[in-house]
């Protein structure tokens, strides 16, 4: 189904974060789990619902504290079958193996605390169970490859702990490629081709989100197997360096890969995104990709956030700390906040279900974008 603008511009959109937050009724500002907890979609209790990146928890995901009960919350209202949890540190090669083995640690002390709740994700038949258990399954995943240094040698170490995703360029060049930040565009490094390799005969998906354009095309080549584009979004609707362009979204589902839509600024180029922004993203993917290959990476936490005063300075402080270290992407800004207003709620993905439903989309390609596509090309590309 291909709408035209006038129609894809049917919801009401603010001009601005500020306004959009004052506008907003409370409960957008910090919706607490049981606020609906009646799943909207009339299949979404069936569906398979995949986050290719997101957390439990709070905003910040590892705060070094444990799951409080509402988080226990908002992870059973969620209806969340699995995520994509990022394990590794972003941007920096300094006691960046140290710290995500702590992650690593904290994550499976979670799962421990809490096995009613949590599972760890190591196989596609672990995903069944999930589902089969109303557990949410925490799939463990790098955002930088900087936790290997220059030793590929420590892949079968992050394997044997749970380690089934790598995105392997965070914004900037590391010793595996470029980032999308990267000016040189340089693609990847011989070390860079040498873990697509290994990641392929591994088990391990391949992760292009932050990737610089010419890495990005170039892995998807390499690899023999299909890859994601776990959390991004699409440059022709907005063009800015974190989206992805139509060129590498065709080339992603010839492969049999899938982008995942997020939930964050670079929706658009002005303002707040909302809801709206994140239904024109997923609708141009379909266009590109066609159903099989568009999911959702919200790039953010299952809990709901609560916009306080404290929150908003924080996120201005980290986005200049980000901007210091070189690694803020074009379209982080502080008048946007990483999170949609509108589907700030644990139940954003049943939300996100009853919007498409009520655009026209079908039941069967809805339940593919929450989750059926991923959980068929983890299938794909994990070992049994």
């Amino acid at each position: 189904m291909h709408s035209s603008d006038n129609d894809r511009r049917q919801f009401l959109v603010t001009a601005s974060a500020l306004a959009t937050l004052a506008l907003l009724p409370a409960a957008m500002n910090g919706a607490t789990a049981a606020s609906n907890p009646a799943p909207s979609w009339n299949r979404y209790r069936r569906a398979v619902v995949i986050d290719g990146l997101g957390s439990p928890g709070s905003i910040d995901g590892l705060d070094g504290h444990a799951l409080s009960g509402a988080d226990l919350l908002d992870i059973k209202t969620s209806g969340l079958t699995a995520v994509n949890v990022t394990v590794s540190g972003v941007g920096s090669y300094a006691n960046d193996f140290e710290n995500t083995l702590k992650n690593i640690a904290y994550w499976d002390a979670q799962i421990a605390a809490h096995p009613n709740a949590l599972m760890k994700i190591r196989s596609a038949t672990d995903l069944t169970e999930a589902k089969r258990s109303a557990r949410l399954g925490l799939i463990y995943g790098f955002q930088d490859a900087t936790p290997f240094g220059e030793n590929l040698d420590r892949f079968e170490m992050f394997y044997n702990l749970g380690v089934r995703v790598i995105l392997y360029t965070y914004n900037r060049r590391n010793l595996i490629g470029d980032g999308c930040l990267e000016s040189g565009d340089a693609g990847l490094s011989q070390l860079g081709r040498e873990l697509v390799e290994r990641m392929n005969e591994g088990g391990m998906l391949i992760d292009l989100a932050h990737s610089g354009r010419r890495t990005t095309l170039e892995s998807i080549e390499l690899s023999k197997k299909p890859v994601a584009i776990t959390h991004a979004g699409c440059s022709a609707v907005v063009d800015l360096p974190r989206n992805k362009t139509d060129e590498a979204l065709r080339k992603l589902a010839d492969k049999g890969g899938v982008i995942g839509i997020y939930l964050m600024p670079y929706l658009r180029n002005i303002g707040q995104p909302m809801a709206e922004d994140v239904i024109l993203h997923i609708e141009h993917a379909l266009k590109i990709c066609g159903e099989d290959h568009v999911g959702i990476g919200t790039d953010g936490s299952i809990g709901a956030v609560n916009a306080t005063q404290k929150y908003k300075d924080d996120l201005r402080a980290e986005i200049a700390d980000r901007k210091r270290r070189g690694i803020s992407a074009p379209g982080e800004r502080d008048d946007a906040f990483t999170f949609v207003p509108d589907l700030n709620t644990p139940q954003r993905f049943d939300t996100l279900a009853t919007l498409l439903a009520k655009r026209g989309h079908k039941d069967a390609r809805i339940e593919k974008i929450l989750g059926g596509n991923f959980a068929r090309l983890f299938g794909e590309t994990w070992l049994a």
